[in-house]
């Protein structure tokens, strides 16, 4: 695990800009650095020792030393393919699944991609055809960022890196802004910064005679098969996550594991017979996931590990975790990755995490919805539409919030399991002219996508490509990051979803539960009680924490200030009815808080 920069460019100083750059994102690799310039290009490495550990420092080279690589990520099948290679004829120099990846770029082109197990981000260099080939993995689990502005491409794990070129323009996009706050996070290719772009999961790219071109070489599909039966279901479904959390074992250093009191990281440690467990909480016990996650730890016999959060620790470093994120993330939750993710480098430089089960084998409580809420879909249309009109004033309330989401059909109102500012509510809380706040510009190309699929696959297909990239996986890399830590991801296995993608809906959402086949998996090795667990993932006590006098009035004070971009009367409007307990605006508040304190980070103290 590594971070990588580079750029192109005739500039005659790259051996000090690409060190600067590479500076920015030590944490991300504070083992060793390696770099490699010429009159064309630069590129700089920062490495976190995981695999090969005496012979993996970068640029790696191919036999001719006429191509090479710098990379980010893990390659769990990287020996299998290896074997391959050297059968054609391949001379390896290194132990590492990095240098596969080069020699197999030789021999199968782009094809490689496709063969490969796990989580990347990477960049190639032809020294002799002064091209780069470039690829970020199937499903988003590592980032790639690039800027392209006329002549200038600069390229790399953190945005911040780019901080360090001199002809990096850090300039805001404001049109993400209006996004943002419907989704909670920087969602699509664009970002906060205007010409950086993020490469998308399963794309690859060639850059030559500054010209980039984009690529997709692998679309995520869920292909339910009704003809599945249950106990075939939980057959395949026992032996795909055996085998990834086989695979995902591959290091040559201890890889423990992230335990919340969900069924997913519960089955990992389970399966995986670890040692050590990491969890965080909160002295609000309702919140916490500590008391769950120790029980569980009793019983496989592990040492468990364990941090209460406190909201003064909270508060203190959010202005620092905005800057690990890069661009602005509102999901409560990340705050508590950090810690996590902190507790646990103190012991070890790799840890599991349950990231993706939910999105594949249909764990979000929303995704219930379309059954538990059937009897009012056969209302007709029409008069659905006709009360969500009347009660949209009173939509903020209990009972008449449901009628008024129920009024809109799927494609109109579900964007992922975030849903923040309603297009009217950013209109009336900023201070400009908005540009487009139509999130369905957003939607529309996926839902077009699986436009005969049932409801439920509609909604993973949903969160599988904009939430569980912009905000799930994101949170999970920076803040692991951060803290100078590996997180590997088992469920988000291309073995693993090329078998869970066939699960009938019917095996997804069954009665009262949520992804019924993987927990029927989870009730063969788990109590009863563990197995059945609703989800919580990581709950934060903010809508309490906000009322607080100190945060509250620390809150107001910069909303106070924000009147370049907020209508401030209207958001400290938000900010006292949730005090007074009038509404529960936490969520809300804390979107326009992310963004401010984010701002304050880049483009006021930096």
């Amino acid at each position: 695990m590594c971070g990588i920069v580079g750029f192109v460019d005739k500039s005659k100083n790259k051996k000090k800009t690409i060190k600067n750059m590479a500076d920015l994102i030590e944490h991300r690799g504070p083992d060793s650095s390696g770099y490699y310039t010429d009159d064309e290009v630069a590129f700089g490495f920062r490495r976190l020792s995981i695999i090969d550990l005496s012979e993996g420092s970068q640029p790696i080279y191919n036999e001719k030393e006429d191509k090479l690589i710098f990379f980010n990520g893990e390659i769990y099948n990287y020996q299998q393919i290896k074997e391959e290679l050297i059968k054609k004829k391949h001379i390896f120099k290194t132990n590492t699944d990095t240098e596969v990846i080069l020699h197999g770029y030789e021999e199968y082109g782009k094809d490689i991609l496709n063969k490969l197990r796990g989580m990347f981000a990477f960049i190639i260099y032809d020294i002799n055809n002064k091209e780069l080939f470039g690829a970020r993995d199937f499903f988003g689990i590592k980032p790639f960022y690039y800027y392209k502005k006329e002549d200038e491409f600069i390229f790399g794990s953190e945005i911040k890196s780019f901080l360090a070129h001199p002809n990096f323009k850090k300039e805001l996009n404001e049109e993400m802004l209006e996004k943002y706050l419907t989704f909670q996070y920087s969602v699509g290719e664009d970002s906060f910064f205007k010409n950086v772009y993020k490469l998308k999961p399963g794309h690859y790219f060639t850059y030559k005679d500054n010209e980039i071109k984009i690529e997709k070489y692998y679309e995520v599909n869920f292909t339910p098969d009704d003809s599945l039966t249950l106990e075939e279901l939980k057959k395949g479904i026992r032996e795909v996550i055996d085998d990834s959390i086989k695979a995902h074992k591959v290091s040559n250093v201890e890889v423990r594991i992230f335990l919340s009191s969900g069924v997913d990281s519960f089955l990992i440690a389970t399966l995986y017979n670890v040692d050590k467990t990491f969890t965080v909480g909160y002295e609000e016990k309702k919140y916490s996931e500590i008391d769950y996650a120790k029980d569980l730890s009793d019983k496989i016999d592990v040492e468990h590990i364990t941090k209460k959060i406190s909201k003064e620790e909270y508060f203190k470093n959010f202005s620092k975790i905005q800057y690990y994120m890069d661009e602005p993330l509102a999901d409560p939750s990340a705050i508590a990755l950090y810690f996590v993710a902190n507790l646990a480098s103190k012991h070890v430089k790799v840890a599991l995490s349950g990231e993706g089960s939910d999105e594949i084998f249909g764990g979000y409580n929303i995704y219930h919805e379309p059954y538990s809420l059937s009897w009012y879909y056969k209302i007709p249309y029409i008069i659905r539409r006709l009360i969500g009109i009347i009660v949209y004033p009173m939509r903020h309330h209990r009972g008449f919030n449901f009628l008024y989401r129920r009024s809109r059909k799927l494609e109109d109102r579900y964007i992922g399991n975030a849903f923040m500012f309603e297009p009217q509510e950013i209109k009336k809380i900023l201070s400009y002219d908005i540009h487009n706040t139509n999130y369905k510009n957003i939607t529309a190309p996926y839902y077009e996508k699986v436009e005969e699929a049932d409801d439920v696959t509609k909604m993973q297909y949903i969160d599988f490509n904009l939430w569980l990239v912009g905000d799930i996986l994101l949170k999970a890399d920076k803040m692991s990051m951060a803290n100078s830590l590996e997180v590997r991801v088992p469920y988000l296995d291309r073995m693993l979803f090329d078998y869970a993608k066939n699960i009938p809906t019917k095996y997804k959402i069954h009665d009262n539960q949520t992804k019924y086949a993987f927990r029927q998996v989870a009730h063969e090795v788990l109590e009863d009680k563990f197995a059945n667990k609703k989800k919580l993932g990581f709950p934060v006590p903010i809508r309490e924490w906000i009322k607080d006098e100190k945060y509250y009035n620390q809150i107001k004070k910069m909303f106070e200030k924000s009147d370049k971009f907020f209508n401030t009367k209207e958001i400290i409007k938000l900010l006292e009815e949730h005090k007074e307990g009038k509404k529960d605006n936490s969520r809300k508040i804390w979107t326009i808080y992310s963004f401010l304190t984010w701002y304050e980070e880049y483009f006021v103290l930096r």
